[in-house]
């Protein structure tokens, strides 16, 4: 295996959609007329909510949002995860995505997403662009129904950078040559703990944090 690994952040780097876009489907899609109504009203009114929080802090916004799938049951839960990745990942993906990811590969690089997304959402994505690994949150299960509630530590901010060097510890990895990319300056702990990070379709803060520390920039189509 590679001695180094290239990191992806998912949402807004290799993909337009975001963990609400997710939810949403998950909402259309919970079987009984009642179900998808109530879900994708809350869905709707939680919005404002949503982009508060995200812009405030990233944890509490996970804690919050994901209290959205409680009740639901994970069997359903896994099996509409391959509908949703083909009607709202696959279409999302930048055009450049998959270039990228080869790009990595082909350096030498082992290829681990790393999201603030639940892993059974983003297994179908990371088959598709052949990643070896997944580093995302893990939803709490209880007799086979969803509690709302993420396994700690939840996967965000500092945390994303923990699980990075954790992950290098356990599979020898050499740190310092390891690559990262992410659009957020929410993630700039995982782009400073790598030796080799990337913007990607970085936000107004992020891009000047890759101008000030001369990090490669990146905007995908």
């Amino acid at each position: 295996m590679p001695a180094k690994a290239a990191f992806f952040d998912v949402d807004g780097t290799l993909v337009r959609t975001n963990i609400v876009h997710v939810y949403a489907y998950y909402a259309m899609n919970r079987g009984s007329l009642r179900g998808i109504a109530g879900r994708t009203l809350g869905t709707a009114l939680g919005l404002p909510v949503f982009g508060i929080l995200d812009a405030v802090n990233r944890k509490a916004f996970n804690e919050f949002f994901y209290r959205y799938y409680s009740g639901l049951s994970e069997d359903r839960l896994v099996t509409i995860a391959e509908d949703m990745f083909e009607d709202v990942l696959k279409p999302a993906l930048y055009e450049q995505t998959q270039d990228l990811i080869d790009e990595a590969r082909r350096s030498g690089c082992r290829i681990v997403l790393v999201t603030g997304a639940l892993d059974f959402t983003m297994r179908p994505l990371a088959r598709h662009l052949g990643c070896d690994d997944v580093i995302a949150n893990k939803m709490q299960f209880v007799g086979g129904k969803a509690t709302g509630k993420v396994i700690p530590p939840i996967i965000e901010g500092a945390n994303k950078a923990n699980a990075i060097r954790a992950y290098c510890e356990k599979e020898g990895l050499a740190l310092n040559q390891c690559h990262g990319y992410s659009d957020s300056a929410s993630d700039y702990a995982m782009l400073a703990v790598v030796g080799r990070p990337t913007a990607v379709n970085p936000d107004l803060r992020l891009r000047s944090l890759a101008r000030a520390y001369n990090w490669p920039i990146l905007d995908l189509k």
